[in-house]
C-alpha cells in the first residue's frame, strides 16, 4: 500500500471493480425487476442530511476517479486481499437485490441478508469499493471511502426515519 500510487489510465486499473460494481447491481436489476414507486422524497430531509449527503457522495466520486486512474497491484498479497473483500461485495450485493426484489412492495425487506443489516446493497457496494481500494494499493482511496461513508450514512439515516413513517417499528 502507497498513500498515492502513480496514475495511469490503463485497462487493468481499479476501474475494474468500478466495472464489476455497476455490471452486478445494473444486471441484478435487470434480471430482477420490481416495480416500486418512490419512498424517499428528500424534501423532508434536514439541511444537514443534504449536505453531508451531498459532500459523501462528491467523495465518493473522488474515490471512484482516483480507483479508475489507479493501476491494480497484480501479484502482490494486498491484490489477493481486495480481490477477496470485493468477491464478497458482490455476493452480498447479489443477495440483497434478490431478497429485495422477491419481497413485497408494501412492506420492509427483512429476509436474507437484510437480517444481518438493514443496507445491505450500500454495505455491499462499499465492501467491492473497499476491494477497489485495496487491489490498487492507495491509502488515500481508502481514507477517501471511509470519509465518504461516514457522511453517507446521513443518507440512510435520513431513509429510515421515512421507513419508520412509512411502515412503522418491525
Amino acid at each position: 500500500m502507497e498513500f498515492f500510487p502513480g496514475l495511469a489510465f490503463t485497462w487493468l486499473n481499479g476501474g475494474l471493480f468500478v466495472l464489476a460494481l455497476g455490471l452486478t447491481e445494473g444486471s441484478m436489476f435487470l434480471i430482477h425487476p420490481k416495480d416500486v414507486p418512490r419512498l424517499f422524497d428528500r424534501s423532508g430531509w434536514t439541511k444537514k442530511q443534504t449536505v453531508y449527503t451531498v459532500l459523501g457522495k462528491t467523495i465518493a466520486l473522488a474515490c471512484v476517479i482516483l480507483l479508475l486512474l489507479s493501476p491494480l497491484k497484480i501479484g502482490s498479497a494486498v491484490f489477493i486481499v481486495g480481490l477477496v473483500m470485493g468477491l464478497i461485495g458482490m455476493y452480498g450485493m447479489v443477495s440483497a437485490i434478490t431478497e429485495f426484489t422477491h419481497s413485497p412492495h408494501d412492506q420492509p425487506t427483512s429476509g436474507g441478508v437484510y437480517k444481518l443489516t438493514r443496507h445491505p446493497q450500500n454495505l455491499s457496494a462499499s465492501l467491492m469499493l473497499l476491494g477497489g481500494c485495496i487491489v490498487v494499493g492507495s491509502w488515500t482511496a481508502l481514507i477517501l471511502l471511509i470519509l465518504a461513508r461516514i457522511l453517507g450514512d446521513q443518507n440512510l439515516e435520513a431513509e429510515e426515519e421515512i421507513c419508520l413513517k412509512v411502515y412503522g417499528e418491525t
